[in-house]
């Protein structure tokens, strides 16, 4: 195993909070912090990873603080789980170049995958995704991927690393991507032709709009993620400053609600937020939006440790409907009252309740039917 240390910078805490410390209700007082020695990762359920290389936006910088300020507003938090452990174990330190930088992600990620570590990468830009990517390929594994992005980056004529970096994850062979979904694309922003290769390929794709009139239809997809990436340029402009590419987007509660879908994904290992540029920033309210959403995720975290393994079945509500000719199970957690459906090679999948009543109506659901496409 490869030591961790030579590959991160520690925290300086005097840095982030001066002389007015934290009181012991903050995170700062709960996370474990590389400050002079890494934490004892083994208790730790979900690992913060600083990220600082933001070269694939073209920017001449080799590295941005956009760490150093999202912990800011993070230890400042107040802690609510505390059956949640988590540390923090530093920044990346910038490579000599992109490539470089790639591959010190990669290493440092793949370690922590190992561990089964739940690891949440702050800053750096959005390209970032493919050494995420990278790392579950050197452990061989195949994943389902998800950004969440106002733009799919496929952008294969660009120059610029952070536009066109899908194009190489989604293509790259041997490719272990299983299943790859976008969502709040916003369509101006994305080519029709982009679209109809995606759905080709079988991908989904999710329009703003059409998340946020069912928020709820995105958690059983990001249940079933393992690879989650969230540009913050799918939030609006007037919740979170530092996203200067539209007017439009989420809101800064939607990519909360977003974040804590995520951390209730038992299959959920690693969660990238990136795009973040302080530089841009009015008063750190993009940092406390990034902040408050982490929070979210680790609110999604405690959440699952509640839920019960699908063998156990006196847990869950067993409902049989009928549709086409074929009779399906649905099962709804006692627990949680999350729900999941049965294909035809007995594969069950994470959907919603409004699955169960489409099938009750004799309609196939479209998430039965694209999970059939593919199987």
């Amino acid at each position: 195993m490869h030591d961790l240390a030579d590959f991160l910078t520690p925290i300086d805490i005097h840095q982030l909070n001066g002389d007015s410390g934290y009181n012991d209700g903050q995170l700062a007082k709960q996370i474990d912090i590389y400050e002079s020695n890494l934490p004892d990762i083994d208790k730790a359920d979900i690992v913060l990873l600083g990220v600082s290389e933001s070269r694939g936006n073209s920017t001449p910088d080799i590295s941005s603080d956009a760490p150093y300020h999202i912990r800011k507003q993070l230890y400042q938090l107040h802690y609510w789980h505390k059956e949640v452990n988590i540390a923090d174990v530093g920044n990346i330190k910038p490579g000599a170049n992109l490539t470089d930088s790639y591959a010190a992600v990669k290493t440092v990620l793949e370690v922590l995958l190992q561990m089964n570590k739940f690891v949440v990468l702050l800053g750096g830009s959005h390209d970032i995704t493919l050494a995420q990517y990278f790392a579950y390929k050197g452990l061989n594994q195949v994943i389902d991927a998800t950004c969440i992005d106002a733009m799919i980056d496929l952008k294969s004529e660009s120059q610029v690393r952070s536009e066109n970096f899908l194009m190489e994850m989604l293509t790259d062979e041997p490719n272990l991507v299983r299943h790859y979904n976008h969502i709040g694309f916003q369509s101006y922003f994305v080519h029709p032709r982009m679209l109809e290769t995606m759905d080709k390929l079988r991908f989904d794709c999710y329009r703003v709009g059409t998340v946020r009139e069912n928020m709820e239809e995105m958690e059983p997809v990001l249940r079933n993620t393992h690879l989650l990436s969230f540009d913050i340029n799918a939030i609006k402009y007037s919740d979170s400053p530092a996203s200067r590419l539209s007017p439009n987007g989420f809101t800064g509660d939607e990519a909360c609600q977003l974040s804590r879908y995520a951390g209730m994904s038992m299959q959920l290992s690693s969660f990238g937020i990136y795009g973040y540029q302080p530089q841009l920033d009015v008063s750190d309210l993009s940092a406390r939006q990034i902040a408050q959403m982490i929070w979210y995720f680790i609110d999604g975290r405690s959440r699952v440790k509640k839920e019960a393994s699908l063998e156990d079945h006196y847990d869950f509500n067993e409902y049989h409907a009928a549709f086409t000719e074929l009779d399906t199970v649905f099962l709804q957690s006692k627990k949680t009252g999350r729900w999941w459906m049965q294909l035809p090679n007995k594969k069950i999948i994470p959907c919603s309740y409004n699955d169960y009543l489409v099938a009750g109506r004799n309609e196939i659901p479209e998430r039965w039917l694209r999970a059939q496409e593919r199987s």
